[in-house]
């Protein structure tokens, strides 16, 4: 959870009509200034920058964080206290059951590459705060609808036109894809990435609902608020990576699970740090 200047979309709203502004999803200077007042009357660190790491999304939506039990487990769970969050580690069981998470080989790959795509386990919805540069950069197939692989000045002009606007990124470059609608229907903001590992798509969110029993079509924010990792996990076993991970405990083995998750090697060295430290604590 990070909000600025600059930053467009729901959660924005949501921090405007806590703070009675006129809201209009766009945190400008009125709502910077806004919530500076509001982090010098609340102790905080007057910033203008409502995110987590620094409590104060917590404080202004009254979250209150209750202390975490820890199921008993076949896997060394205690030895990853102080590694992971307490609420991280709660799932693992649970997880571990429903989704073949059968070994300790499993479980360190698993645990890696979850804690590489979401930050250390902090990013549970997707970012898609992009400026043009970023958005040609990440998305540049969805730009390039003439497809010839060189980006024309419209196209450009529709990445300006997008540029710092979440939803409407969302909506544009997931459209017609993964069982989501048009760029109108909204689907690509309703279905965008969630969970530790992305699950992103309206397909997904269906697939997911079908094996979980709750239905996270109509509620898809479940996956972010109550199953972050058991979406990943479904991932894993759905896409059959446990084979892979099977294979080993090298860099090699690391690589090719990262092949199938990222599509290419993207964050590799941290994730196979991660990996070692993982497999060296529960061994």
């Amino acid at each position: 959870m990070l909000i600025k200047l600059g930053s467009k979309g729901g959660d924005v709203k949501s921090l405007q009509e806590k703070l009675g502004l006129s809201v209009d999803g766009s945190f400008g200077p009125a709502t910077e200034k806004a919530v500076k007042e509001w982090q010098s009357k609340n102790g905080l660190t007057v910033d203008g920058v409502i995110t987590s790491a620094n409590t104060s999304w917590e404080k202004m939506f009254f979250i209150v964080k209750e202390s975490v039990v820890i199921p008993a487990s076949e896997f060394k769970l205690e030895a990853l206290k102080g590694h992971l969050p307490d609420s991280v580690i709660a799932q693992i069981p649970d997880t571990a059951a429903k989704f073949n998470i059968t070994n300790v080989l499993r479980l360190s790959h698993f645990l890696a590459q979850c804690g590489h795509e979401s930050g250390g386990f902090k990013a549970v919805s997707e970012n898609l705060n992009y400026g043009s540069e970023g958005l040609l950069g990440t998305f540049k197939s969805d730009f390039d609808t003439n497809h010839n692989k060189v980006l024309e000045a419209n196209e450009k002009l529709k990445a300006n036109t997008l540029s710092r606007n979440p939803e409407a990124i969302a909506n544009f470059v997931y459209a017609n894809q993964n069982g989501n609608g048009n760029e109108a229907s909204g689907d690509g903001w309703k279905y965008r990435g969630r969970g530790y590992i992305q699950c992103t798509g309206r397909l997904n969110y269906l697939g997911f609902s079908k094996f979980i029993g709750e239905d996270c079509v109509t509620n898809p924010d479940l996956v972010s608020t109550k199953y972050p990792m058991a979406s990943a996990a479904w991932f894993f076993d759905k896409n059959n990576l446990w084979k892979i991970c099977d294979l080993g405990s090298t860099d090699d083995v690391v690589t090719k699970v990262t092949k199938k998750i990222n599509g290419g090697v993207n964050g590799l060295l941290d994730r196979q740090e991660k990996f070692d430290k993982f497999w060296k604590i529960l061994k």
